[in-house]
Parts: C-alpha cells; sequence; structure tokens
C-alpha cells in the first residue's frame, strides 16, 4: 500500500507536469488566436519594437488570465484523478 508521503509527491510531481503541459498549450493556443486577428506574434516584454503599450498590456492580460485558467483546472482534474 502507499503510504500518504508518496502519493502527495506524486500528485504534486504529476499536478507540475500536467499544469506546465496545459500552460504551454495555453500560450501556444493565444499565440495562434493573437496571429489570426492581428497578423503578427504577440509582442513580448523584451521586445523593442513596434509595438505600443496598450497591445503589450492586452497581451499580457489575455495570456495572464489563460495561464491562470488553465493551471487551476489542470490542478483540480489532476486533484479529481488522483483521489
Amino acid at each position: 500500500m502507499v503510504d500518504q508521503s508518496t502519493q502527495s509527491t506524486v500528485s504534486k510531481v504529476v499536478g507540475l507536469l500536467v499544469a506546465g503541459g496545459a500552460a504551454w498549450v495555453a500560450q501556444k493556443a493565444v499565440s495562434t488566436a493573437w496571429r489570426s486577428v492581428t497578423g503578427h506574434v504577440p509582442p513580448k516584454a523584451e521586445d523593442e519594437g513596434d509595438a505600443g503599450l496598450s497591445e503589450v498590456a492586452v497581451a499580457a492580460a489575455i495570456t495572464g488570465a489563460i495561464a491562470a485558467l488553465t493551471r487551476v483546472l489542470a490542478t483540480r482534474a489532476t486533484a479529481r484523478f488522483l483521489s
């Protein structure tokens, strides 16, 4: 039988992997959607290009919201799966 400590460690590792994968998929989806709407890739903080402050702020807000949502959903799904 698996003890509580081992099960907790396994759930943390699995949760981390699932959340990381979900965040990667979400980032790709945001980039693809942004590119289809605007015609170019979303601006990044380190870009010194033509992106204005409003475009950078909107891209950051959308990316942050999607990342947070996918992390919560992945964590809940992992917890439900492991319980």
